[in-house]
């Protein structure tokens, strides 16, 4: 990972730049056209969310390029949801992943919020796993009806 990574909010107008970098992001697992067509919906980034109250939306910046993000949803006082996690696909295992879910995890550590809840993509379960990640039980994919996806919790400690 480059020493130059920095982590910022995001801004409402690199919407359409999260959601792309989402959707090649997701394309590195494999996953067909027909599935990431069915997945669009739900990777876009709405540039309301990313300037409301009950998100947070981080970038992750190499040079002046975004090379991944993360977003977080307040479910209550206590609960977040990880709302989306993606990293470029030629930066993926370079650690910035890890950079992003541990910057997450110190965020919530901050806000006072107890526990992190993640419904990742089936090839991230052993990322959510190595970042603390428990499976609590599998979630019905908001695209693709009948597909189940792993559902984890964090919980977030006073660090």
């Amino acid at each position: 990972m480059s020493q130059s990574l920095n982590i910022r909010e995001a801004l409402p107008g690199e919407a359409r730049l999260l959601s792309d970098l989402a959707l090649l992001s997701k394309a590195h697992w494999g996953y067909s056209h027909d599935f990431l067509d069915a997945c669009r919906a739900e990777l876009t980034v709405d540039p309301a969310q990313i300037d409301s109250d009950c998100y947070q939306y981080f970038a992750a910046i190499e040079g002046n390029v975004i090379i991944g993000f993360y977003a977080l949803k307040r479910l209550s006082v206590d609960d977040y949801e990880l709302e989306a996690l993606f990293v470029a696909p030629g930066h993926i295992g370079a650690g910035i992943g890890r950079t992003l879910i541990t910057h997450a995890k110190r965020m919530l550590s901050q806000q006072g919020a107890a526990r992190l809840i993640i419904q990742g993509d089936p090839n991230a379960t052993q990322f959510y796993v190595a970042a603390g990640g428990r499976q609590i039980g599998a979630r019905e994919s908001g695209s693709i009806p009948g597909r189940h996806l792993p559902l984890f919790e964090i919980e977030i400690g006073s660090d």
